[in-house]
Parts: C-alpha cells; sequence; structure tokens
C-alpha cells in the first residue's frame, strides 16, 4: 500500500512507519520541519492547515492513516484547533483526492466529552470522521507506551525515586505501541472491515487498577515505591504547580488532571477489534521492562 500519515514525527507515527516500512508498504508522511531522507518515506512539509501540502500527502495514497493531535493546549481553541480543525482537515483533503480509506486515531477520552477540552475536542472530530462518507475506522487507544514515550516517562521517573503519586482509585487499560501500530496498518488495508470504533488494549481482562499498573511500573525498574492515590483536587493542585513550574512544558495539565480523575478507563470489550482482525502481541509486563531498559539506555532514567 501507499500510505499518507500525519503524526509522523510523534511517539505513535514513527513507530507506525517503522510497522509499514517492515510490510514493504510506501510512506507520505507530513511533517512541519525538514527530516532525514529515508527509503520508503517521503516527507511532506507542512502541517494540518496547509491545504497544498495535504494535496501532496493524499495524491495516489491507498489510505489515510490520521494520528496527529493536540494532547496539551492552553485553552479549547488550542484543542479545537489541532484535533477538530486538523481533522476536518484532513477529511477535506481526502475526499478531494479520492482517498476512501481513513483511519483515524481517537481517544478513549472522546466517551466523557464533559470531562476535559481535550476529551470535548477528540469527541467533536469522531463525529465529523463519522459523518465524512468515507470508508472510516475510528480507533480509541487507552494509556500507549512503550520505548519513546515522554508521557509514561513521568510515571517511571516517580518509580525510580520511590514514590509514585497516583489518580483516585480506578481502573485503566494499557496498550503497547507496537501493538496500536500494528492494528493502525491492519485497518488501512483494503479488505479491513469499515465504519466502525475500535477500542483495543493489551488483552488484560478488566484492565489495570491504578495501584496494579503502578506496581508493575516499580517492578519494570527492580523498584518497591510508595504509591499514594492522590485526590482529584489535589491532582489539579499539582497541575497548578507544574503549569507554573514548566509552563507551556508541562506534562500535567488542569485539564489532564481532570480526565486523569476518571475512575474508568477500561476499554469497552463491546468495541473490541472484531475476531481474527487484531490480536495483541507483547506482554505488558515484558513492554514495561523493555521500555524501562529503553530508558535507561537512553539516559531517559
Amino acid at each position: 500500500m501507499k500510505l499518507a500519515v500525519t503524526g509522523g514525527t510523534g511517539f505513535v507515527g514513527a513507530r507506525l512507519i517503522e510497522a509499514a516500512l517492515a510490510a514493504g508498504h510506501q510512506v507520505m508522511a507530513l511533517a512541519r520541519r525538514d527530516q532525514d531522507e529515508r527509503e520508503g518515506v517521503q516527507w511532506v512539509r507542512g502541517d494540518l492547515h496547509a491545504r497544498t501540502a495535504l494535496e501532496r500527502l493524499v495524491d495516489g495514497a491507498d489510505a489515510v492513516v490520521h494520528v496527529a493531535g493536540v494532547i496539551n493546549a492552553p485553552d479549547a481553541a488550542g484543542f479545537e484547533h489541532g484535533n477538530v480543525g486538523g481533522t476536518l482537515a484532513m477529511l477535506a483533503a481526502a475526499t478531494a483526492g479520492g482517498v476512501s480509506r481513513f483511519v483515524h486515531v481517537s481517544s478513549l477520552a472522546a466517551r466523557e466529552p464533559a470531562l476535559s477540552l481535550y476529551g470535548a475536542s477528540k469527541a467533536r472530530a469522531e463525529e465529523l470522521v463519522r459523518s465524512s462518507g468515507l470508508d472510516w475506522a475510528i480507533v480509541r487507544p487507552p494509556a500507549v507506551y512503550g520505548p519513546g514515550d515522554r508521557e509514561t516517562l513521568e510515571l517511571f521517573r516517580m518509580a525510580k525515586l520511590g514514590l509514585m503519586l497516583m489518580p483516585p482509585r480506578g481502573r485503566l487499560s494499557l496498550i503497547h505501541v507496537d501493538d496500536l501500530a500494528g492494528l493502525l496498518l491492519r485497518l488501512a488495508e483494503p479488505d479491513a472491515p469499515s465504519n466502525l470504533i475500535i477500542e483495543a488494549d493489551d488483552g488484560r481482562p478488566g484492565g489495570w487498577t491504578h495501584r496494579e499498573f503502578a506496581r508493575a511500573l516499580g517492578t519494570a525498574l527492580g523498584k518497591r515505591p510508595a504509591i499514594l492515590s492522590a485526590p482529584g483536587p489535589l491532582l489539579k493542585l499539582a497541575a497548578r504547580a507544574d503549569q507554573l513550574v514548566r509552563r507551556d512544558r508541562a506534562k500535567l495539565t488542569v485539564d489532564r488532571a481532570a480526565y486523569f480523575s476518571h475512575r474508568n478507563w477500561v476499554v469497552d470489550t463491546k468495541l473490541g477489534p472484531p475476531p481474527g482482525l487484531w490480536q495483541p502481541q507483547v506482554p505488558t509486563d515484558r513492554g514495561l521492562r523493555e521500555t524501562a531498559d529503553w530508558y535507561r539506555a537512553n539516559g531517559w532514567l
């Protein structure tokens, strides 16, 4: 296949490109900055609001995999611009370019749009995809982790220090980035099922409690950290402190604290992948250990 990929320089998008090349596909990838040349990849300079760049991106593509999105933004307008406006622009480019297959990366946060500005923007983006008239598939990943991830890095650092501040009591699902990339690639294929929303994870029934996840992170590092379940107001206070100290580089924003405090971020088994389509390949205990090893080897811990 020839795939048009957004978000190719990010964590998930980069692993998707690796998987696509390994499978023998060609990739057209959008990037804001010049990238090193790579066999099998044609970089298109531009962003989600550059019409000419999007036209070049989808030219001759068999499928679009829209990974790019905004996780952190200072206000609702920032999320609207990146997640809603960016998705609308990609849908328009795919339609105009005659690319019928559209794989969209959403988030479990879209299930609870009232909780956060981020979740609300992802829910609106999903509505655009569903009403596009294209041959679409939406994937709502749970917490994504793996080598190179800067989001879960904060949790690994806390585990290394021996004290983990976790959200209030609740449960979550996890997925390794390579498993997610494999699912996205499978959904881009011409024989993949259409017009469906998929929630996929590591295959652990009922997901992980926050304490179980924290202990698994500690085990991956050979540690037994103390685990503090922080109430929602304390998380928001920590978020304000993070934003005060790190400003636009803050990882824990008030908006993120709002959806972290939700008690159920476990995938809905009714929205699992159709039988025979895909299965997770990376056991989470092994995946966390390999992620910790990667962080150490690259000086991140």
